[in-house]
This record gives C-alpha cells, sequence and structure tokens, in this order.
C-alpha cells in the first residue's frame, strides 16, 4: 500500500474542489483518527441523532440546533425556547427527574415558528419523557421524530368573555353570571378534552305561601379538585357533558317566584309563583314549584305544592282534615336528579294547621305535624376550588360537607334555614342561590338562580 505524508491538500486553483477518490472507491477513517469540521457540510444529511449535552437544565433557557438536553423540573416547571427553524435542524429532550408529570416543560417555538402544524406552544408533562423534534417546513414545522410517550403538537387552550365576574384558581378560569348574559368563546384548544367545559346552573327558586317554597334545579360538572356534589353529572350520560364551539352561549339566570302578600284573615290572595328555570347551552335548571296555598276557597288543589327543580310545600284545604301533598321535584326529569319533592300540609279543624317544607337539591321538604312546619330540604354543593378565592361571596356555607357553597335549599318555617339559601318564614330565599322562600303569610319570593362555567385556560 502507498503512503503519501502531507499537511496540507490544496485545490491546483484558487477557491477550487479537492476530490478524494473517485465514484464507488471505498475511504476509510481509521480508529482513533479525529475529524474536525470548521466550516459548513453539505451532503452528509442527520440521523435522527443530537450531541447530548452533559450539563443538567434546571432553569429556563434557549435550545441550539444539533443538541439535546437532560431537563430536571424537580423544583418548578421550566420554559423553552426553540430556535429559528430550518430544514433539518434538530433538538432534543429528556426528563432528567421524572418529574414532568407534576412539573412541566414548556416547549415555546420561535416568532411565527410551528409545533405540529400549530403556532402555539408544547407541553411536555409525562414523567420519564423523551422528545426528538425535526424542523421539517414552514406549514407544520417542528415534529416528533422520537417521543417515548406521546404525540407531541403545539397546544393551544380555549379563551372566552363574559359574566359578572370571572376568577382564576391555578390553570382554569371561572366566569360567573348573577343575571342574565352571553357566554362568547373567543378561540377553542387544539386538544378537544380541553374545550370540554364544567357548570353549574341553578334555577330561581318557588314563591312562599302557606307552605316553604321550591329550590331552584341544581345540575352540576365538575372536575374541580376537593368535595363535589353527588349530583354532579360527572361520568353521567354524555348529553350532560358541554363542549363548547367558538361562538356565543346565551346564559338564561332565572328569577325567583314572587311570594303572596295576603295575610290573617284573609288568606284568599292570589297564589305564588314558581321560580324561573336558568341554562346554559344545553343544560336547563328547572325554576322552584311554588307553595300551597292556605284555605283556598275556589281550587282547593290550590293548597298543592307545585312541580318544579324541587317541589314546593303543601298549605291545607279550606276545611276537613285531608293532606294536601307537596309538589315533586326533577320536573322535567334529568339525570342525575335536579331536585326532591316538597312536604305536605295538613288541616285538623281545631287542633292543628301546619304546612310542608319546600324540596332542596339535597332533600326533600319534611310534612307538617302538629305544633311545627314542615323543614325545607337541604341544598347541594361544589367545591371551593370550582368558585376559587371568591367562594364565601356565593352560595352558602353550613352543611355538613366543609370547604363547599350550598345552593337550592328549599324554603322552610320557623327555625334555621337549610343550607343553600333556603328562607326562613315569612322571607325570602338567598339571592343567587336558587332557594325557595319561607313559609308563612305575608310570605317572600324565591332567590334568583345563578350560572358559573370553568374550563382550562392555560
Amino acid at each position: 500500500m502507498s503512503e503519501i505524508k502531507v499537511n496540507k491538500i490544496s485545490p491546483r486553483t484558487n477557491c477550487g474542489t479537492v476530490q478524494l477518490g473517485d465514484s464507488g472507491d471505498t475511504i476509510t477513517i481509521p480508529a482513533g483518527a479525529t475529524i474536525t469540521n470548521n466550516g459548513t457540510q453539505t451532503g452528509f444529511g442527520r440521523t435522527g441523532t443530537v450531541n447530548w449535552q452533559t450539563t443538567v437544565k434546571t432553569a429556563g433557557f434557549t435550545a441550539a440546533n444539533g443538541e439535546g438536553y437532560f431537563v430536571n423540573t424537580t423544583s418548578g416547571g421550566i420554559t423553552v425556547n426553540l430556535p429559528a427553524g430550518s430544514a433539518g435542524d434538530i433538538v432534543a429532550f429528556k426528563d432528567y427527574a421524572n418529574t414532568w408529570d407534576s412539573n412541566a416543560v414548556t416547549v415555546v417555538p420561535n416568532g411565527t415558528d410551528k409545533i405540529g402544524g400549530s403556532n402555539a406552544n408544547a407541553t411536555l408533562n409525562t414523567e420519564s419523557q423523551s422528545v426528538t423534534l425535526i424542523f421539517i417546513d414552514s406549514t407544520k414545522g417542528w415534529l416528533d421524530i422520537h417521543d417515548s410517550t406521546s404525540n407531541i403538537i403545539g397546544q393551544t387552550f380555549m379563551t372566552a368573555t363574559g359574566g359578572n365576574a370571572t376568577v382564576t384558581v391555578g390553570d382554569f378560569k371561572t366566569h360567573i353570571f348573577t343575571g342574565p348574559g352571553t357566554f362568547t368563546v373567543c378561540s377553542v384548544s387544539t386538544s378537544p378534552a380541553n374545550n370540554k367545559v364544567d357548570y353549574l346552573v341553578v334555577g330561581g327558586g318557588g314563591g312562599g305561601y302557606g307552605g316553604g317554597g321550591g329550590a331552584g334545579g341544581f345540575r352540576l360538572f365538575s372536575t374541580a379538585p376537593g368535595t363535589n356534589s353527588p349530583l354532579n353529572n360527572s361520568g353521567a350520560s354524555p348529553n350532560t357533558e358541554v363542549t363548547v364551539t367558538a361562538t356565543s352561549f346565551p346564559i338564561a339566570v332565572g328569577g325567583g317566584g314572587a311570594g303572596t302578600p295576603g295575610t290573617p284573615p284573609v288568606y284568599n290572595s292570589p297564589t305564588a309563583a314558581d321560580g324561573v328555570a336558568s341554562s346554559f347551552s344545553t343544560v336547563t335548571s328547572a325554576g322552584g314549584g311554588k307553595a300551597g296555598a292556605y284555605r283556598p276557597s275556589s281550587n282547593p288543589t290550590d293548597g298543592y305544592g307545585a312541580n318544579g327543580g324541587s317541589g314546593g310545600g303543601g298549605a291545607y284545604f279550606q276545611s276537613g282534615s285531608a293532606v294536601a301533598p307537596g309538589g315533586s321535584g326533577n320536573t322535567p326529569p334529568v339525570s342525575p336528579s335536579q331536585g326532591n319533592g316538597g312536604g305536605s300540609g295538613q288541616h285538623v279543624p281545631g287542633i292543628w294547621a301546619q304546612a310542608g317544607g319546600g324540596g332542596g337539591a339535597g332533600a326533600s321538604g319534611t310534612n307538617g305535624t302538629p305544633g311545627a312546619h314542615g323543614v325545607g330540604g337541604i341544598g347541594s354543593y361544589v367545591a371551593d376550588p370550582f368558585i376559587g378565592p371568591t367562594a364565601p361571596s356565593y352560595g352558602t356555607p353550613g352543611g355538613p360537607v366543609s370547604n363547599v357553597r350550598y345552593f337550592s335549599g328549599g324554603g322552610t318555617g320557623p327555625g334555621p334555614a337549610p343550607a343553600g339559601g333556603g328562607g326562613q318564614a315569612n322571607s325570602n330565599g338567598g339571592v343567587n342561590t336558587g332557594g325557595g322562600a319561607g313559609s308563612g303569610t305575608p310570605s317572600g319570593s324565591g332567590g334568583s338562580g345563578i350560572v358559573m362555567i370553568r374550563y382550562k385556560f392555560q
């Protein structure tokens, strides 16, 4: 084998080309030799590999083409900025401490570059994940060619406006409607799961008269942490889930039903009124049923409690000892149930005449008994994180479950009102609680309803 020893090979002409061998030849680089490239390579192409950096990243940084990084998020999430992409550029990332599931890495494209076809940040949030991204073109931008767990696509989140208040808890926003309005979805997420929203829809409570007014219907779909009502629609039939699109959703917040001004011995004043329904998208919560009237002379069934989200309490007839039943709850029927029935009232001539309590979302109203009016049914609840730091401004506390807010309590007679805004004797239901009005004459009006919508915004 011939051997030539030189320090430099140069072309014969300035800026010419040096060729090593001919087509079909094999050029061998022996073991231990090092080739250093101080210029620009062409024609070699990439093999989908990077040079892994051995300094572990523990804070935000800008990635460089051709490099791979071990990223440690033990102390918190980290943001990584991608370089401006050119076709063939490559970067890679690896979860160093298996903590990306609790503290994610946010990958930010440069300028108008895209990740998986979307000009939006991507989130790496799976334990032990490793990802290799190659820039292909302006249409798709950076594409993952090796991901140990999942497909990486630039992910956006929905944006929306509307409501009388908007509160933020972590990565979630809740829009609160205390009156009618419009929930406008300005843009939707690239991830369909993030376009499914949580909601609380409470109808207006029924007016009081002889019995307690029924509470407004209570419907809930919540993924908020903490204890949520057994009436939570999460996991129920698909038609109770709401996936939004970029459009406007009218919000109806039902008013409470009017009570009656009648006072003894003028018992035959106009009857009370039912509460008004509240609604968002395909979810409607019925208004609470009105209470039955004292001594109805023209129509004995006016002594019955009316049906509704929860039923109104019954009163009694003008004469005789027949029972006046309370109204039925969950009318019209939905699953899970939006409320319960009211208690019955009865008149025993010369002995006693007591009316039933209004039904609540969490329990039925009780029947009137000798010497005691019926008690309104307790309401139901949503975990505080659904509402955020302003939770004490909405609903009521006072039930057996802590760190929650109660809504849709039934109207009651003398004594403590049930949790959820139900009125005491001769008083109104709580504003924006859906509580039924208290029993008695004169009687109060039912409490207005409320609508809340919660979604992931980042």
